[in-house]
């Protein structure tokens, strides 16, 4: 009898060129596959809830395989964080329905991006250092203005391979702790490059650059070059992902 299983983990994307299997690079993926394989004695190919880019880091992401037998979930999260790199954690394994699907079945996600505004020695791989002064009020008053759309192509790569540009975005804002500001934004689902475009473009709105007008009208354009420069990889972080069925603790 075949098995259905999710995987909780998360990862340091420091190392690794995205979630996604790179023919010539390596990933999270390809990284989990091989791990799986070897300890369970049988190829494993695992299905994630998404794709992170190259140097985007995850503190919740989960994926889907099948196996053939009962797998007990503390003994396996325990063999495989002795074998996984330092980079790489595993949480949990959660068996599941045979038709439930980590990609498909997550209803939203959540991204947080983290800028520390004053040098910090402890935090630089994991924050952008961005000392300039930013208007936060109005980065928010930007944040309201996404709720008024679905479609981001703008914020989109080029020549991706999605169907559809087309995004429910159900929160948004901008806290500051001290000399960090953090982003946090959720949505059903992201394009590729899209979270660190709106920030690159808010970024913009807080020094003043462009106004909330032009925010709205580069939205309304679905033109990339348009929008604002995508802001470094090493400060995005994918923090939760939700499902109907997994009940968080």
């Amino acid at each position: 009898m075949i098995l259905r299983y999710f995987i909780k983990f998360a990862y340091n994307g420091k190392n690794y060129f995205g979630f996604q299997i790179q023919p010539d690079a390596i990933s999270i993926q390809e990284t989990l596959d091989k791990a799986l394989s070897l300890l369970l004695k049988q190829k494993i190919e695992i299905v994630g809830a998404g794709r992170t880019d190259s140097g985007v880091h995850a503190k919740e992401m989960y994926a889907h395989f099948d196996y053939d037998t009962y797998l007990d979930a503390s003994y396996w999260v325990k063999k495989m964080n002795s074998y996984l790199p330092k980079d790489i954690v595993i949480y949990d394994f959660i068996p599941v329905e045979k038709e439930s699907h980590a990609r498909f079945d997550a209803t939203s996600r959540t991204y947080e991006y983290y800028i520390h505004t004053f040098k910090d020695v402890f935090n630089q791989e994991g924050s952008w250092y961005f000392s300039k002064e930013l208007d936060i009020d109005i980065m928010n008053k930007a944040c309201e203005i996404l709720f008024q759309h679905i479609d981001f192509e703008c914020f989109s790569k080029v020549n991706t391979d999605v169907h559809t540009f087309n995004c429910k975005v159900t929160q948004a804002y901008w806290i500051k702790k001290g000399n960090q500001l953090i982003f946090t934004i959720q949505a059903d689902r992201f394009l590729r490059n899209m979270v660190r475009a709106i920030v690159g473009t808010m970024v913009n709105i807080g020094l003043g650059k462009i106004t909330l007008s032009d925010f709205n009208e580069i939205i309304l354009s679905k033109n990339r070059s348009k929008a604002g420069f995508s802001v470094p990889a090493h400060g995005l972080y994918l923090v939760q992902v939700d499902y109907p069925y997994i009940k968080k603790q």
